[in-house]
């Protein structure tokens, strides 16, 4: 089965300001800061790879404007370099209005050969870096009063699959942060949810898992199909803009694999 047309812009997120993690590329960071440029939004891109970020800031620069678009490197393993990133979205924009925190590692190793290291990788990216950026963004939006936080989490984080223990309890931390940290955020006007992917193709992906498991995953799937990055992107904007008002603390599937 073949994707649906692209979807055009609808002005969905005009004039807010959005900072994406790993949007370098074309997984679902680039295809969401492509997406929020789209929906009218001004963007700040960062990346830890800075060549790709480089040259992604430069085509999104060429295509929507530089007065639309920044970007800095950060690792989000790294608080200086987290707080840097929320410092020039100010400095650049005068506020935050979204927040997406994509970052996040994978890998595949059987738990009884796991080092430490690949354990303790996995979970600093994904769950500890998420963590740092949704503290990074609240102390914006707190003292705005308002604000959307999105994170990326993953269907594995409800469901087993063998060699994905360290991704799967990062990502499975990083649906019960959303839905604490909401309950939190609520008092001051900030909504934070979270989007739960399943397989969205792109090439990095393609690079780093194998063909077998890529086709037994897309035979999974309800449409027996992988999804494109921007639908994922889509949902992303959905959960940032006001469509999504009355939502917070929840976590959506962008997949069958929910179960």
């Amino acid at each position: 089965m073949t994707p649906p047309p692209y979807v055009p812009g609808h002005g969905l997120l005009k004039d807010r300001a959005v900072v994406i993690t790993a949007a370098a590329g074309a997984g679902i960071g680039g295809a969401t800061a492509r997406r929020c440029l789209e929906e009218g939004a001004r963007v700040l891109v960062s990346d830890a790879h800075e060549r790709r970020l480089a040259a992604s800031a430069q085509e999104l620069e060429k295509e929507f404007g530089a007065d639309r678009v920044a970007s800095l490197p950060c690792d989000v393993t790294d608080e200086e370099q987290v707080r840097a990133l929320y410092a020039l979205g100010v400095e650049r924009f005068g506020r935050i209005d979204v927040a997406v925190n994509n970052a996040g590692l994978g890998g595949t190793a059987e738990l009884v050969d796991m080092t430490d290291d690949q354990w303790g990788r996995v979970l600093d990216i994904t769950l500890n870096g998420t963590m740092r950026c949704t503290r990074a963004a609240l102390r914006v939006m707190r003292d705005q009063g308002a604000g959307v936080i999105v994170n990326n989490a993953s269907v594995i984080g409800w469901r087993a699959q063998k060699g994905q223990s360290h991704y799967a309890a990062a990502k499975a931390g990083v649906m019960a942060l959303t839905r604490c940290s909401a309950l939190e955020a609520a008092e001051f006007g900030v909504r934070i949810n979270a989007v739960s992917p399943s397989l969205a193709m792109h090439p990095h992906l393609v690079k780093v898992t194998s063909e077998d498991l890529l086709d037994e995953l897309t035979r999974r799937e309800a449409f027996g199909r992988y999804a494109e990055p921007w639908e994922v992107a889509n949902v992303i904007v959905f959960l940032a803009s006001d469509y999504s008002s009355y939502m917070t603390g929840e976590v959506v599937s962008v997949s069958s694999q929910h179960a």
